[in-house]
């Protein structure tokens, strides 16, 4: 009797311990299942951190071309300035000259005699002059006939002309000057305002 009693306590036991191994297991399914979808948002969550970490990481190549290329430009502009500075440093030191072969060009336009020989010294010496200034990239540029030009040109009157058409150069005071293809000097001159009245 005894015997028995104890193979049915053993047996509901055994029971007892299989109900609650199946529970269990059904249980962590259960949770298995349930975390099944809240491990896929995980999932999309780190998806979707990818491509913003993508975007977020510098693009190395990019920044290196344009680093390359800024460089470059910057190199460009140096040597375009530094070239500026020698074709038009010696731009003050001409234009004090300018007035020396104003001078010399009235001396030779005054002179009675043109074959007198200090007459013929004046303008060796002028054209002298004159070549040393074309060395260094001044020259003179000659305005009468033109029409006004306010970014080369100053006019100073206008005066009535026979043979110059109205709106035009008649008469040039002071010759406008040129360095290395920049305007120097504005050319000081006279405007025809046509033909006078009769």
């Amino acid at each position: 009797m005894m015997s028995e009693e104890k193979k049915e306590n053993e047996s509901a036991a055994e029971n007892a311990a299989d109900t609650a191994d199946k529970e269990a297991g059904g249980e962590e399914r259960v949770a298995a299942s349930e975390g099944e979808p809240a491990a896929e948002p995980e999932k999309e969550a780190a998806a979707g951190k990818a491509p913003e970490q993508a975007k977020a990481e510098p693009d190395w190549k990019d920044m290196y071309a344009r680093t390359l290329a800024d460089f470059d430009n910057y190199r460009k502009r140096t040597a375009r300035d530094r070239e500026e500075l020698v074709k038009f440093a010696t731009s003050d030191a001409v234009k004090d000259m300018l007035p020396t072969a104003d001078n010399l060009m009235i001396a030779l336009d005054q002179a009675k005699d043109k074959e007198d020989p200090f007459v013929k010294g004046v303008r060796l010496a002028y054209e002298g002059f004159l070549k040393s200034l074309k060395d260094h990239g001044a020259e003179p540029f000659d305005s009468v006939g033109e029409s006004l030009d306010p970014s080369r040109h100053e006019a100073i009157a206008t005066l009535p002309s026979e043979t110059i058409k109205e709106g035009r150069i008649s008469a040039e005071i002071k010759r406008g000057w040129m360095l290395n293809g920049r305007l120097l000097r504005a050319a000081q001159v006279v405007v025809s305002s046509g033909k006078g009245q009769k």
